[in-house]
């Protein structure tokens, strides 16, 4: 790991561990409900930093920091548009003998959800609309070089303190390089986690994908714990999670960490 990533390692870690001054407890009730929600009205820009590790002969290590802003757009007085963006920046080890380190910027994909503003009479909260994948990495490495699309949905509930649901996409390339090979992903995210009265929230969540080219699902299960708090007059949420592996292609990671750092902008 180069020196940018120690440091982006470090001050990661560091502030997960600092005590910060709390939010009033009207706003952060709301905003840790709000957090849980991945279509809520509120303007967020995480920024998670993932170590996975065991990966191939020499069980290399691989880091993935998530610049994930969410803005949601008003286009009626019943539905909001919710742009949320996934920005890769990769690091990886050689995994085997004979190959070298990788790193540079990965493939952005951006989900575009439209959302009633109310929920369901039910309680359910919903959203759907297109998914684009972008070949913006530089490095073919880490760069699939394929433009991509499909559909992309998402629905929940909360309820006394808790938020289940579950968020899906699939998508198929289009476009590209004709030597790469084609995309053809479904996601798979259902989520479930509860908020206590201190805004701390538990959760645990899996991030499946299922590579139809190659018939390998990864399966990833991650147990997470969050903190709502405020510097200055700044919401932020700071989390950190461990996962394992359930399934993996051949070579893939065995386990892994992760620590989150969200920033808030409420209206």
């Amino acid at each position: 790991m180069n020196t940018a990533w120690n440091y982006i390692f470090y001050i990661t870690g560091l502030i997960i561990g600092i005590i910060v001054m709390p939010a009033s407890a009207e706003e952060s009730a709301e905003l840790a409900k709000k957090l849980q929600n991945p279509i809520a009205n509120l303007i967020s820009v995480p920024l998670k930093l993932n170590w996975d590790t065991g990966i191939g002969a020499k069980n290399a290590d691989m880091y993935v920091l998530n610049i994930q802003p969410v803005i949601p757009i008003s286009i009626s007085e019943e539905t909001n548009l919710i742009v949320r963006t996934i920005l890769p920046i990769v690091k990886k080890q050689a995994p085997a003998a004979g190959m070298d380190d990788e790193s540079g910027v990965g493939d952005i994909l951006q989900s575009f959800f439209f959302s009633p503003k109310a929920p369901t009479s039910n309680g359910w909260v919903w959203g759907v609309g297109p998914a684009l994948l972008y070949p913006s990495g530089g490095n073919d490495a880490i760069s699939g070089e394929k433009w991509g699309a499909g559909p992309t949905a998402v629905l929940l509930k909360q309820e006394n303190g808790w938020t289940y649901g579950a968020l899906v996409n699939h998508v198929w390339s289009f476009a590209g390089k004709d030597s790469r090979a084609d995309v053809s992903n479904t996601f798979l995210q259902p989520f479930l986690s509860y908020t206590t009265s201190k805004f701390t929230t538990y959760g645990v969540n899996t991030e499946s994908t299922y590579d139809w080219e190659n018939n390998q699902w990864t399966v990833p299960v991650n147990l997470f714990v969050s903190q709502l708090t405020k510097f200055g007059n700044q919401p932020i949420s700071l989390q950190v999670g461990v996962r394992s592996y359930l399934d993996r292609p051949e070579g893939g990671p065995n386990w892994g960490l992760s620590f989150t750092t969200t920033f808030l902008f409420p209206k």
